[in-house]
């Protein structure tokens, strides 16, 4: 017999991209393991979970930068007490609620991956479109706050050149910069960076706390004077802490760090006997990283309030003065001279920008697991290198806006860390509550309310925060939706599989020189049914009596998902030759089935449809919303995007 005229061609081998392209989308398949995210390739080597911590910790950590500075702002005289308020809600909220994220989610999704499970169909996209919008601006926010402060701490060294005053703007886009720079490079020694880092920092700090702790001793004066001005003030002890209690979401910045350590997890080395389902060498790794950062931060958050507290006159902390933003750096430089004061801010400097690389490597691994998968991003998204462009692209204008002022950005940066702890404390919950695990389940709905009411006050005092965590939503639903209406006529099949089944009914058909296929919309399932649909088919689309066809049913799901592996498994139903496949969108799922049985058969098939009733419109925005409506239009133009080349095109047959 000769060979069909349908047979299709070897597909081209070429790339067409340039070289800059090539370049530019190079992270989409990270086969060197040189990027973070979840596209790229597994860790070569995983490490100790104390390594891992002090990935996380260059953010965690170098709030100690900025954030005794901001507690004395908020609280004054009452900055210890709020930050033991603080260490509490830290220590026996967000620490138990992370740790448990850790073991229900310990592929680095975090929360918003325990949230997504329980809240089905559009409903679950959007809220967590929601949330990124949240984790969005929590994580540009650091990036652009740390940037900011670490200009702050260079401007205010006495050797610093006389043109950085004035220029804190251009000296924190610089820093932005160099962060991209590394990111589009790669980031695959950044644990060995960090643990240099974080010992450096956390030495310098100890140093300095304990010269501040010794003076203080020296100067006992200083503690009584200070605890009469605080009676003087408010009055008694109760007053004082419900005072610290109202002003503590202020301090709201000391809970950062927790989705940080969440999202690295799979660095984290564990158990040779640890299971892709079950690891459980991993996850006691990850608990002991997020708790023995809680007790690091919380021993030097409250050290770090009473020194400064004591130490340090209220006006400098205020806008203008020398403490603003840089409270243990003006104790160091004033007890411990200029030589260890520039090497300390040298150090504060350098784990400040590096805390930017942290919120970077974040972002870079929730956003191409969640938008692309959605259709609500373009593929491009999957590639560490174009979004490294667009978040510094973000930054620049950040602290452009902003003017590199760390103050200004505080809000922003509380509203999106309060969200997101919030938003675990829920899910966190409602898993225990699924489990019935009652005493569990009292426990964290107490943290949740404690952390919304920390949020809902946050809000209510610093409305900028919500309002730009607003502004990051607004921006990702509307470029979600327009991004979803582009992609609308993509393949969205990243796997087609035929069952043995299947394969033998195309084979056979194949063997003849001709596919064809009847689109079947599933009814009844009756032998009436098929019949019925064949003999149509046979009379309107003018199938040759002797011609085979094969029925392909597609069964709906969730139409919210846009990318699927698609199983097709093949039955005998009535004497009928059925393929049958589950997916989300109907037209999508049928020319992803054409084109595969086009590849394994070598034999471009046919497809034959009925017109579609109702009004196009509506039937248009069903198949947007809905993954049916105007099916074999769409079919058509699906294939069309799909293969440009006619001859090896599918043929849509419509009657």
């Amino acid at each position: 017999m000769s060979a069909p005229t349908d047979v299709v061609a070897a597909a081209p081998t070429t790339d067409p991209r340039g070289p800059f392209r090539r370049w530019l989308l190079s992270g989409l398949v990270d086969s060197k393991g040189r990027h973070e995210g979840p596209y790229g390739a597994a860790p070569e080597k995983a490490h100790s979970w104390w390594r891992v911590m002090c990935l996380t910790g260059v953010d965690y950590f170098s709030t100690l930068g900025y954030q005794p500075a901001i507690a004395a702002v908020a609280a004054g005289l009452l900055s210890p007490i709020a930050t033991i308020v603080l260490v509490l809600l830290t220590l026996f909220g967000a620490l138990p609620v992370y740790r448990r994220v850790a073991r229900e989610s310990f592929r680095g999704s975090g929360s918003i991956a325990m949230l997504e499970k329980l809240l089905p169909w559009w409903a679950g996209k959007i809220f967590v479109l929601v949330l990124l919008g949240f984790a969005a601006t929590d994580f540009m926010i650091t990036i652009t706050l740390s940037a900011a402060d670490a200009t702050a701490h260079a401007i205010e060294n006495p050797f610093a050149p006389a043109w950085f005053e004035g220029n804190q703007v251009i000296i924190t886009l610089v820093l932005v910069t160099l962060l991209a720079i590394v990111f589009l490079k790669g980031f695959r020694e950044a644990i060995g960076i960090a643990v240099v880092l974080v010992a450096v920092y956390l030495a310098l700090n100890l140093v300095v706390l304990v010269v501040s702790l010794a003076h203080v001793a020296e100067n006992s004066v200083l503690v009584t004077d200070w605890w009469a001005a605080l009676n003087t003030q408010h009055g008694n002890p109760l007053v004082m802490v419900g005072i610290a209690l109202l002003v503590f979401p202020k301090l709201a910045l000391g809970l950062s760090g927790f989705e940080t350590g969440v999202a690295v997890m799979p660095q984290v080395r564990g158990d040779a006997s640890d299971t892709e389902s079950k690891p459980i060498g991993r996850i006691r790794g990850t608990g002991r990283l997020l708790a023995t950062a809680a007790i690091i931060m919380s021993s030097f958050l409250i050290t770090s309030s009473i020194v400064t507290t004591l130490l340090i006159p209220q006006k400098e902390f205020q806008s203008g003065g020398e403490a603003n933003g840089r409270a243990l750096a003006y104790l160091a430089h004033e007890f411990l001279g200029a030589g260890f004061g520039t090497a300390y801010d040298i150090s504060t400097i350098c784990i400040l920008w590096f805390a930017g690389a942290s919120a970077m490597a974040g972002l870079l691994n929730l956003v191409p697991r969640y938008l692309p998968k959605y259709g609500m991003a373009p593929q491009w998204a999957r590639a560490v290198r174009p979004l490294v462009l667009v978040f510094t692209a973000i930054a620049f204008l950040i602290t452009i806006v902003f003017q590199a002022d760390v103050d200004a950005q505080g809000g922003a940066y509380a509203t999106g860390v309060l969200v997101l702890i919030t938003s675990a404390s829920v899910a966190v919950t409602l898993s225990a509550r699924r489990k019935k695990q009652r005493k569990r389940t009292i426990g964290f709905a107490i943290i949740t309310v404690v952390f919304l009411y920390t949020t809902v006050v946050n809000v209510i005092e610093r409305p900028d925060g919500i309002r730009i965590a607003g502004l990051f939503i607004l921006g990702i639903l509307v470029i979600s939706l327009v991004s979803r209406v582009r992609r609308s006529f993509e393949v969205r099949a990243t796997s087609v599989a035929l069952d043995e089944q299947a394969r033998a009914f195309v084979s056979a058909d194949a063997e003849r020189g001709v596919i064809r296929i009847i689109a079947n919309e599933p009814d009844d399932g009756t032998a009436a049914e098929y019949k019925a649909k064949n003999d149509d088919e046979r009379r309107y689309s003018h199938i040759p009596r002797n011609s085979k066809t094969i029925f392909l049913e597609v069964h709906t799901t969730d139409s919210s998902e846009f990318e699927e592996d698609l199983v097709v498994t093949g039955e005998s139903v009535h004497g009928f030759r059925v393929l049958k496949v589950s997916s989300g969108n109907v037209p999508s799922t049928i020319a992803a089935v054409l084109l595969e049985i086009r590849d394994v058969s070598g034999v471009v098939p046919s497809v034959y449809f009925e017109w579609t009733e109702g009004n196009p419109i509506s039937n248009m925005l069903k198949f947007l919303f809905v993954g049916n409506g105007e099916i074999a239009p769409v079919t058509r133009e699906v294939l069309r995007e799909a293969e440009r080349d006619v001859k090896r095109r599918p043929s849509v047959h419509v009657s």
